[in-house]
């Protein structure tokens, strides 16, 4: 089956998502796995291997100084050259509490080869609607460039003290509704599964009706049943896959999707077929 995954994460050791060893024992607490670092050529050749054409996120980037920040940009966009025919392009991720900040986003902008969206995790950072991101988002209406706002729980910070600090209000649905009112012209992804809040996340996507929806990070078989309900019905044109990797494999996301029973027609449309409009639209020629 064709892919097009709308969120994944690095499988080099450079790139990977859990970078300290604390957060590499909260992997095995939490998703009982360990890293299995790829080098860049190994990871495209997964890749390949299972038809996927990807959008990668770096999002501990945010947390890093601005000229280390800008470093792994760099190196995002050199991995993405040399392989195109498997990397869409990015998810930059920026502190907006951070100096410079929206300077690197312009960067990063000026520089991309290929897609290039903003993200906001709102873990460890302030919420989506939170006038902090007004810079970076009016930037993006400026740049014809997407934003990818996180809805529902995160397993950043599960099961340590406090959390490690991360509040999980800070993604409830009502930041995503209160970023597409306040700027209309934005092109909007909500990401990954809502819960707790999957049927205020389903409302908001049938009042906001610009807004695509992209669910990586679980395996369709824990979905909550009004999502099950609404993904071959109103979302189906909607609907986005991620995958998550290196956290998630696609062969078993795949195989989860299959069992679920929805119809060919729907299942091509969340493999690919909603992602190919979603990327003509939100690649500015």
């Amino acid at each position: 089956m064709k892919l097009i995954d709308i969120h994944s994460h690095w499988g080099t050791k450079r790139g990977y998502p859990l970078q300290t060893e604390a957060e590499l024992a909260q992997q095995r607490a939490t998703w009982n796995s360990a890293p299995n670092y790829h080098t860049e050529l190994e990871m495209a050749n997964y890749f390949r291997a299972n038809n996927v054409r990807v959008i990668l996120d770096l999002g501990f980037a945010k947390f890093e100084p601005v000229e280390k920040m800008r470093r792994l940009h760099d190196y995002a966009f050199e991995t993405e050259r040399a392989y195109r025919d498997v990397i869409l392009g990015h998810w930059i991720h920026i502190d907006p509490q951070r100096e410079g900040g929206v300077a690197e986003l312009r960067r990063c902008i000026d520089n991309r080869c290929g897609f290039l969206g903003f993200a906001v995790s709102s873990s460890l950072t302030p919420p989506a609607s939170d006038p902090a991101f007004d810079p970076f988002y009016h930037l993006c209406i400026e740049a014809g460039i997407p934003v990818l706002i996180f809805v529902g729980t995160t397993g950043l910070g599960a099961g340590l003290p406090g959390g490690g600090g991360v509040l999980l209000d800070d993604c409830h649905p009502r930041h995503l509704d209160r970023v597409a009112v306040r700027f209309p012209d934005l092109k909007i992804v909500a990401a990954r599964p809502g819960w707790p809040w999957q049927p205020e996340v389903i409302a908001v996507l049938m009042h906001k009706r610009n807004i695509w929806y992209e669910l990586h990070g679980w395996s369709p078989k824990y979905h909550t049943p009004d999502l099950k309900h609404e993904i071959p019905r109103r979302l189906q044109d909607r609907i986005l896959f991620g995958a998550d990797y290196p956290l998630m494999t696609y062969e078993r996301l795949v195989e989860d999707w299959k069992k679920e029973g929805y119809p060919d027609a729907v299942m091509e449309k969340l493999f690919f077929r909603n992602a190919e409009r979603f990327l003509a639209e939100a690649m500015p020629t």
